[in-house]
């Protein structure tokens, strides 16, 4: 019986360019008169790089090729969130609350009904409930200082 599977593992990617500066970052080899290619060296050899493909670089620091229309249907970017907010979901996970627990629900009802806790946390659950379940669910980025 085929079985449905999803990701667990946040990776990092930056698209290729053809920069020198990426070319360098990532060891890639340019095109040469006889191997119009660019290539770049993977745990599985040597893997075919275009311009626009993306480079993805996995938990142990491995890189690999994946092809821009491939990537954009497989991976989608973490959602970035606030700090205030990022220290209340780490704050809930160390104390090993899930997002289904009674308590974490209560507690957001709480903040988001009757305006208890934090008042600018609460606004930002308010209306950006999606956005907070993702960061929650799948990870986050914090939004960089103005």
């Amino acid at each position: 019986m085929i079985k449905a599977y999803r990701k667990t593992v946040t990776i990092k990617a930056e698209q290729f360019d053809g920069s020198g500066e990426i070319i360098k970052k990532y060891s890639i080899t340019p095109p040469m008169p006889l191997d119009p290619d660019y290539t770049i060296n993977t745990i599985e050899g040597d893997m075919v790089l275009g311009v626009g493909d993306w480079i993805a670089t996995g938990i142990n620091g491995e890189h690999w090729a994946i092809a821009d229309d491939v990537f954009k249907k497989t991976y989608a970017e973490l959602p970035v969130i606030p700090d205030y907010v990022a220290e209340y979901i780490d704050m809930a996970k160390n104390n090993k609350t899930r997002l289904n627990n009674p308590n974490i629900a209560e507690a957001i009802v709480d903040v988001v009904e009757y305006g208890g806790g934090n008042v600018e946390l609460a606004a930002y659950i308010e209306e950006n409930g999606d956005t907070f379940a993702r960061a929650w669910l799948d990870g986050y980025q914090v939004e960089e200082d103005k």
